[in-house]
This record gives C-alpha cells, sequence and structure tokens, in this order.
C-alpha cells in the first residue's frame, strides 16, 4: 500500500530526534530557573527527558504505512462501525504541556473495513506529536477517509488541558470536545444523531 496522500497527512519524518540537542536545552533550562543541573535530583535528568520525548513525540516518525499493516479488508457492511473510548495523550504545542483524554472514531465502510486494533494506533500516531485538539480530531478522520475511503466518517475527541487547569484560568474540571464529520456524517443528521447518541450513552466523566 503505497499512498502519497496518506503519507503527506501522517507528517512522516524520517531523520531521528535530536536527543543530544534536546540533553543540551534541558540543561539550560534548569540554570535559567536558578536550580543546579549538578543536584543529586537534576543530574540524569536531560537524559530522561531526552528518551521522553522520544516516546511521547514517537508519531512523528511513525510510518502509516506500517501502521495500518495491511489490516484492510473487504466486507459487504454498510452500517456504523464505532469505535469508541480511546484513551489517547498528547502535548499542547502553544506550552508543550500535556492534555489527555478519550477519542470516538466511527465510519459507514464503502466495501472495505480496517482492523479494530489499528483505530487506536491511528489515534496515537496523531496524539504523540506537538497538538491542538482541533488538527488531532480532523488529522484522525482525514487519514481514514484516505485508506478506506468510506461513505462518511466522524471523530469525536474529548480533552483535558493542563495549560488550562495549572495555570491561566486555573480551571480543573473544565474539558473541551471537538469534532470532524465527513461524508454521511455531515450530510445526515440521522447519521450524525447516531454517532453521537452512541458516544453519549453510558459515557462517564474524563478522570485523569
Amino acid at each position: 500500500m503505497t499512498n502519497n496522500k496518506l503519507n503527506k497527512n501522517a507528517f512522516l519524518l524520517k531523520d531521528e530526534i535530536d536527543k543530544q540537542a534536546i540533553e543540551s536545552s534541558v540543561q539550560q533550562l534548569i540554570e535559567a530557573v536558578g536550580e543546579n543541573p549538578d543536584r543529586e535530583g537534576l543530574q540524569g535528568t536531560p537524559e530522561r527527558i531526552g528518551r521522553m520525548y522520544s516516546e511521547i513525540l514517537g508519531g512523528y516518525r511513525q510510518d502509516p504505512e506500517a501502521v495500518i499493516n495491511n489490516a484492510l479488508f473487504e466486507a459487504e457492511y454498510d452500517d456504523m462501525v464505532i469505535v469508541r473510548d480511546i484513551e489517547y495523550y498528547s502535548l499542547c504545542e502553544h506550552h508543550m504541556l500535556p492534555f489527555m483524554g478519550r477519542a470516538h472514531v466511527a465510519y459507514i465502510p464503502n466495501g472495505k473495513i480496517i482492523g479494530l486494533s489499528k483505530i487506536p494506533r491511528i489515534v496515537d500516531m496523531f496524539s504523540r506529536r506537538l497538538q491542538v485538539q482541533e488538527r488531532l480530531t480532523r488529522q484522525i478522520a482525514n487519514f481514514i477517509c484516505d485508506v478506506i475511503d468510506p461513505l462518511g466518517a466522524g471523530v469525536i475527541v474529548e480533552g483535558l488541558h493542563l495549560c488550562s487547569m495549572m495555570r491561566g484560568v486555573r480551571k480543573h474540571d473544565a474539558r473541551m470536545t471537538t469534532t470532524t464529520m465527513v461524508g454521511s456524517f455531515r450530510n445526515s443528521l440521522a447519521t450524525r444523531q447516531e454517532f453521537l447518541d452512541s458516544v453519549s450513552r453510558g459515557a462517564e466523566p474524563l478522570r485523569f
């Protein structure tokens, strides 16, 4: 499966993350806030953060074709497929503080379905990078549309943002919801409502 549009939407980066540059920057940051980078508790912090960023920003370097791994199947099924309550963690690009929550993904097949485990992997691929929730929501929907060309797709993302919980307005319980509706999910009120009702049924408040 070679798809230039798919690769473009995934923003695949080939170069490895520059851990040495990260470690040097973190050491300067520690000094800039008035701390001692040679203090016992901070001695390994630059290295730890370098390793951490390789993991939590690894979505830039996930090959989208490897994420799908040929898990596409022909199917005579034209009702809604929903995968809900997909846990995700991301980094806000404005303050580089975490935001986290749940994603709910649905589509109506057009002769092709995608393996169940691949949808959470798609969410991970786009969340593990510097993000805003609005873009994350649309990227997930666009990617699924590129891969299986469904009759329609819908994505709802709920998020708790530490940048508004720890600083600024400091509202601990405020959560953000973003949606992207494509094809029949945008054009048909009944389809959209079916998806929304399914997500809201039995939903519990976000707690992390």
